[in-house]
């Protein structure tokens, strides 16, 4: 039993009045709690007590002496998000030097400077630093060369950034990066137009392309052609010589040109289809006779076959 009332005992120690004692105690202002990248803003009877801007465990009364006391009781704290945070301002409406409709994103970054100044300077800062870079767009950038509105960015940026700057400090506002992040065209006829042209354009440049292409081609196969045709015609030129060479060389013996000769005819003789009769000599007229006999005979013509004669049945 003891030990059952000893541990709920703690428990409520540790659970309630701890924290009911921790509660009371910071409410008095014994002490506060600053969070990481935070300030807390104390403001007691219309004016401003101090700012704590060091995270960590803080004594109210050791910050701000007597009034640290009050301040929770008759005052009031202001808890402030001092990271830096990001925003992006769609579409805005300019015009280029040349009168086409533009639209610009700009997208920057900002972060409290001035925790007073943000508080009790501007009813809405955040709202207004927006509407200032929007009128700072519209105001610096209209009226450009619309070369320079789509390719130099980073002195679109700068301009912006430049003309920002100053106010958004007496805002409580600091300005960090400014980045125009698209440029774009507002009039679908014009996006249009200038599809088609792209469209035609390099329809354009691929037609030449090809063009070219052919014609290195053509060039490359002529080239070649007459290359062929020059060694064909020197193969062609160099043959009698080679051939009249050999057979001056074969001539000088006379046994072996008979016997070239002779084989060549040969072979001329066994490639035709022409028939071949041997006839020894001295045979006289059995040449002739050979001849004759190998001739077609001429057979007279066929007689055609007599009529035949019809009979008729008896009836």
């Amino acid at each position: 039993m003891n030990t059952f009332s000893a541990a709920f005992m703690t428990f409520i120690a540790c659970f309630i009045v701890v924290p009911m004692l921790g509660g009371i105690a910071r409410r008095l202002g014994a002490y506060e709690i600053v969070h990481e990248a935070t300030q807390r803003v104390y403001v007691l009877f219309g004016n401003v007590v101090g700012i704590i801007e060091e995270p960590g465990f803080h004594c109210l009364w050791k910050e701000f002496g007597w009034r640290g006391l009050l301040v929770n009781w008759l005052g009031k704290c202001h808890v402030l998000d001092m990271r830096m945070d990001q925003e992006y301002v769609r579409s805005q409406a300019v015009n280029s030097e040349e009168g086409a409709p533009m639209g610009i994103g700009v997208w920057y970054e900002m972060y409290v400077s001035d925790p007073v100044a943000f508080l009790f300077r501007n009813a809405d800062p955040r709202g207004s630093l927006a509407a200032n870079v929007s009128s700072a767009t519209v105001r610096c950038l209209s009226n450009m060369p619309l070369e320079e509105m789509l390719e130099d960015r980073h002195t679109m940026s700068q301009t912006v950034r430049a003309e920002v700057s100053p106010k958004s400090s007496e805002w409580g506002y600091q300005i960090g990066s400014v980045y125009v992040r698209k440029v774009h065209f507002r009039d679908a006829g014009m996006i249009r137009q200038i599809e088609a042209k792209v469209v035609n354009r390099l329809r354009q440049v691929t037609s030449a392309i090809k063009q070219a292409g052919a014609n290195q081609v053509s060039v490359i196969t002529s080239t070649a052609e007459r290359d062929a045709a020059t060694e064909f015609a020197r193969a062609a030129a160099m043959r009698p010589a080679i051939i009249g060479a050999a057979l001056h060389e074969i001539g000088k013996d006379p046994e072996i040109a008979d016997g070239l000769f002779l084989v060549l005819e040969t072979q001329q003789l066994l490639a035709s289809s022409a028939t071949v009769t041997l006839i020894p000599q001295g045979s006289g007229a059995l040449g002739g006779l050979l001849a004759a006999g190998d001739a077609p005979l001429a057979l007279p013509p066929a007689r055609p076959a007599p009529p035949q004669a019809k009979h008729t049945p008896a009836t």
